[in-house]
């Protein structure tokens, strides 16, 4: 098993594993892939209130996702996931999270909504030989660099060869120069793992930058005959 980068244990913060926040479990209001329908969401969890504005930029950005192995990473009370659920019911959406509160917040919408695709599971869950064809993520940047490095890193290399990962960053919480890391580390000649990740820029607005990482296909060189 795999686990995520984890947050130092008692700082009550949305990447902890179990909240010390009392759970105030509530109904709220949301527009999600043009419809009006209503989630569950508590406190300790990430944007309990709202869709935040880099979630609703990535989704904005984003089409359907394949009818594979797709993934949500660090899901929340489940707005990423279950859009990707709305737009083709026959992808295998995984919602996953360090935070047990929000992986039950998921798992509660996705029944609410009737989206019977989701599997919403914790990090430590994740089956080591998991293989991904897509992901969609609006990380947790505050969990500190070398974190999000690390949970950057465990999830790239699940990406199929032609896979991609969709990222939606603040700019002024280092969204260029995680892109350029994340070159430097997966798609040049000096990359320090297996395969090549290409990262582009694939949108910008209210403050946030949309990257896309390409899991580029490694053509074998064929001797000469």
């Amino acid at each position: 098993m795999v686990s995520d980068a984890q947050a130092p244990q008692g700082t009550n913060q949305y990447f902890d594993v179990s909240p010390t926040s009392k759970d105030d479990t509530r109904v709220i209001p949301v527009r999600l892939d043009g419809r009006d329908v209503e989630v569950m969401t508590s406190a300790g969890v990430f944007s309990p209130g709202h869709i935040d504005t880099g979630t609703s930029v990535l989704l904005r950005t984003v089409g359907a996702p394949p009818s594979g192995t797709v993934v949500d990473v660090g899901c929340g009370w489940g707005p990423i996931a279950l859009t990707m659920a709305m737009r083709n019911p026959d992808a295998q959406v995984w919602a996953v999270d360090v935070n047990e509160r929000s992986v039950a917040l998921t798992a509660r919408n996705a029944q609410r909504l009737d989206l019977h695709c989701i599997n919403a599971v914790l990090a430590s869950d994740i089956p080591e030989d998991f293989v991904v064809d897509e992901l969609w993520s609006n990380p947790p940047i505050r969990i500190g660099k070398e974190a999000l490095h690390a949970l950057i890193t465990q999830w790239l290399v699940r990406l199929r060869p032609g896979g991609r990962a969709v990222w939606v960053v603040q700019r002024h919480l280092g969204a260029d120069s995680l892109m350029r890391w994340m070159n430097a580390q997966f798609a040049g000649e000096d990359r320090v793992t297996p395969g090549r990740y290409v990262t582009t820029k694939r949108a910008s607005a209210k403050g946030f930058r949309v990257l896309e990482t390409v899991h580029v296909a490694e053509q074998v060189a064929r001797p000469d005959h």
